[in-house]
This record gives C-alpha cells, structure tokens and sequence, in this order.
C-alpha cells in the first residue's frame, strides 16, 4: 500500500472525484486500522456551487481548511453523522470531493463492532456509515492525507465508473442537477 503523493490533490475537482475511485481511504485508531475502497464520491465547487458548504467563497470556522491547499481532509457533522471530504482546488478556490462509500478492506470485524449488526453491503455504503465503520472523526478536520492516522493510498483501476446528479441536495437550485457524483459500476457498496 502506497500513500498517494500530495500532487496526486492538485487535479482540477471533477477529475480528482473520479480519479479516487479505487483508491484506499485508512484510518489507525488506537483499536486498530481499517480501510476501504473508495467507490463512490460526489464533488462540491463551492465558488459556482449551491449545494457546497462554500458556495460563492463563503469563509467560515467550518468551511477554512477548503480555503487551504489541495489534499487534507474536511470533516464537519450532518445531522448525526460524521462526513469526510478531500479538499481539492487551487488555494483561496474552496472546493472538496465526497467520500460517499467504501468497499470494506481491513478489520472488517472492528467495522461491524462500530456499526453493529449490519448486512456486509450496508457497514460501508453511505457516507456516515463508512466514517463511523473506519473510526473517522471531527477531530480529522484538517489533517493531512499523507500521514497516519488518516490517509489515502493506491488501490485499483475501476473497470467502469458511472457518473450522475448529487444525493440529498434538494434545496441547492440547479446545482441539484449537476452530474457530479461518481461511482464504480456495479460495486455493491455504492450508497444507490
């Protein structure tokens, strides 16, 4: 396993939400490490975008590390949940990519300790469930994907990757209709 470089980051948005398919998201927690494919991303380009957190360059507590350089991790909570992004995008431009869902690759048993009984397709297959399954939290907001505890590392080369509208962003304008979600054909792990 192969932690990918910091230029791996500085691909324009769209691309780099693509370009993750197949890639390994890992978390080392004191209980162990457990990582996942990524097979399923949605990108947020918050200067044009509705539906981001940064849209037309909105700067706050929550959304600053978007602001920064390409290639560290945004978490913040929805309702609930924990969810964790890649920042992405020149700096000063706040841009992320989704991590949506992951295929289960290391410590699947700590997974279904965290997510409880759960059908193996259903520990991974979301973007609140995939961040409680590898022990990903708020206190990653920031953190660079180059290093443990939280990194990205080489994985595989998706035989087909299907693209489509966002999930959840009813209220967003025409960014609702924006082909920006990406995901590996056919894996069972995808959230839809």
């Amino acid at each position: 396993m192969e932690i990918l470089p910091i230029s791996f980051y500085s691909q324009p948005t769209l691309e780099l939400a693509r370009s993750l398919l197949g890639c390994q998201l890992v978390k080392e927690t004191q209980e162990g490490r457990a990582s996942g494919y990524i097979v399923e991303t949605e990108a947020y380009i918050g200067p044009v975008d509705q539906a981001a957190h940064s849209y037309n360059y909105k700067r706050t507590k929550r959304t600053e590390v978007m602001f920064g350089s390409a290639g560290f991790a945004y978490t913040y909570v929805m309702h609930t949940h924990c969810l964790v992004n890649v920042v992405s995008g020149e700096e000063g431009s706040p841009e992320a990519v989704l991590i949506r869902a992951v295929e289960p690759v290391e410590s699947i048993e700590l997974m279904y300790d965290r997510r409880g009984d759960k059908k193996e397709k259903d520990l991974t297959n979301g973007p609140g469930k995939l961040t409680k399954a590898l022990g990903i939290t708020r206190e990653d907001y920031g953190r660079s994907y180059q290093e443990s505890p939280l990194y990205i590392a080489s994985g595989f080369t998706p035989v087909s990757v299907s693209q489509g509208t966002r999930i959840g962003i009813k209220n967003s304008g025409e960014a609702r209709d924006f082909p920006w979600r990406f995901w590996v054909t056919d894996n069972k792990f995808v959230s839809r």
